[in-house]
């Protein structure tokens, strides 16, 4: 199957995981704090990981081998880090959305009902996830794409069941809290199948898209996740839960890819 492809697909099946926690909305009227800000770190954990044994280290090899030149290589990596994190920076700039405890941010979000910003939100978050499997894939390491959509598909479940229940206490209908958390899994696929394209087109740009989307989870990680599980009594849940997604990612890293 054509590498694109596969970004897409692994992509796709990563995001199709979030439903799967979303159901959990049926079952549960609410999280508590504690149980909210270890699934949150967790997946964080997961991110965290990632974004270093699949994305950086794979990026700093292949400029390697291409370029023959390690400070070329790693000039690359750095570049696409930075790039990555201005990127989703400015989106938080651009879009408005909002955060369930970090509130409003972004312009004019008085035009946009909650539901819409929660849903922006969310999908700033999901985008660069699935960016990171499509390029996993188009690079030809499959075993590597494997283990990032794995990782990224894992993380997902807790983070639909956190999103979806959330949304429930905050007064949306179960359905309707369902439906939103299933469906912004599907910014996965498309940020895998830009990912996908952009480095099968050009080999030199592999290292630069690696580190474009490690960046962009890793600016999502310290803005947005670990302050929001360190506002409340938990942080230490959250600190080891965190650690708890790190190991659990590094392990499936080392026996799949």
């Amino acid at each position: 199957m054509n590498v694109i492809w596969l970004g897409v697909l692994g992509s796709l099946i990563a995001g199709a995981l979030t439903a799967i926690g979303a159901v959990g909305v049926f079952f549960i009227r609410r999280l508590s704090q504690r149980l909210e800000d270890g699934l949150l770190s967790f997946a964080a954990g997961i991110m965290l990981a990632a974004s270093f044994f699949s994305l950086i280290l794979p990026g700093i090899e292949y400029g390697e081998k291409f370029f023959d030149n390690t400070y070329i290589a790693v000039g690359l990596v750095i570049a696409g880090v930075i790039t990555g994190a201005v990127g989703l920076s400015l989106m938080n700039e651009v879009l408005p959305h909002e955060h369930f405890r970090l509130g409003t941010q972004g312009p004019d979000t008085e035009t946009l009902s909650r539901i819409w910003l929660f849903i922006i939100a969310i999908t700033i978050h999901n985008f660069p996830e699935g960016m990171a499997v499509g390029v996993g894939f188009a690079g030809g390491d499959i075993a590597n794409g494997t283990t990032l959509a794995t990782g990224i598909g894992i993380q997902n479940i807790p983070e639909g069941l956190a999103v979806s229940v959330s949304m429930f206490a905050v007064g949306y209908s179960r359905v309707k809290s369902f439906l939103v958390g299933s469906l912004t899994g599907l910014a996965e696929p498309i940020g895998g199948l830009i990912g996908s394209v952009a480095v099968s087109f050009s080999g030199p740009v592999l290292p630069f898209s690696l580190a474009f989307a490690a960046g962009a989870m890793l600016y999502i990680i310290s803005h947005e996740i670990i302050p929001e599980t360190h506002r409340s009594r938990f942080a230490n849940v959250a600190t080891f839960s965190l650690l708890i997604g790190f190991v659990f990612m590094m392990f499936l890293d080392a026996t799949l890819g």
